[in-house]
């Protein structure tokens, strides 16, 4: 179930919040159109530590970044901002690069030159309100037999950078 922009439609944002803030079970199964709620027996009241997110990745495709419907970024700021106030880092992976851009299609090392792609992460910085340094670029694998080094590079270095700004967080927690 992915995030809609209704209000009731897929996910909802109270289970994406306490998804993240540890408080869901294991074999918790969500419901369409209901929340959990903190008498479920698949509520854990005490989450520790290990039970939390240590970063909340979004995936949005760039292609689709200015079309993006009102209210799903309404939901997309809710969530940030009640994430941003327990302190967990979010970024943006920001697929689909070479679709929003011909320069980039032609060639992937263009991504960082691209004025296209750079508009693109500033919107979606603006719109969401992830900082331009938490956006990563990537290209989606989805018709190519073999893998490619110019796309397994943005994805791994992208994988690299969300590593690092979770393990910012875990010392961060350790020393409090």
């Amino acid at each position: 179930m992915g995030l809609e922009p209704d209000l009731l439609a897929g996910s909802q944002i109270e289970d994406i919040i306490s998804i993240v803030l540890g408080h869901v079970k294991d074999g918790y199964e969500f419901k369409l159109k209901q929340t959990i709620y903190f008498k479920d027996e698949h509520f854990n009241m005490n989450p520790t530590l290990s039970d939390q997110a240590s970063c909340l990745v979004y995936v949005i495709a760039a292609d689709t970044v200015q079309f993006t419907d009102d209210k799903l970024i309404a939901k997309l700021k809710c969530i940030r901002e009640r994430i941003s106030a327990e302190g967990i880092p979010q970024v943006v992976i920001m697929t689909k690069v070479d679709e929003a851009c011909p320069l980039v299609k032609q060639d992937l090392r263009n991504i960082y030159t691209s004025k296209k792609i750079y508009e693109k992460m500033e919107m979606c910085s603006a719109k969401i309100g992830v900082p331009l340094s938490n956006i990563f670029p990537v290209r989606n694998y989805h018709d190519e037999i073999d893998t490619e080094d110019d796309t397994d590079f943005l994805i791994l270095k992208a994988l690299e950078q969300i590593v690092q700004i979770a393990n910012v967080r875990l010392e961060i927690m350790k020393i409090k």
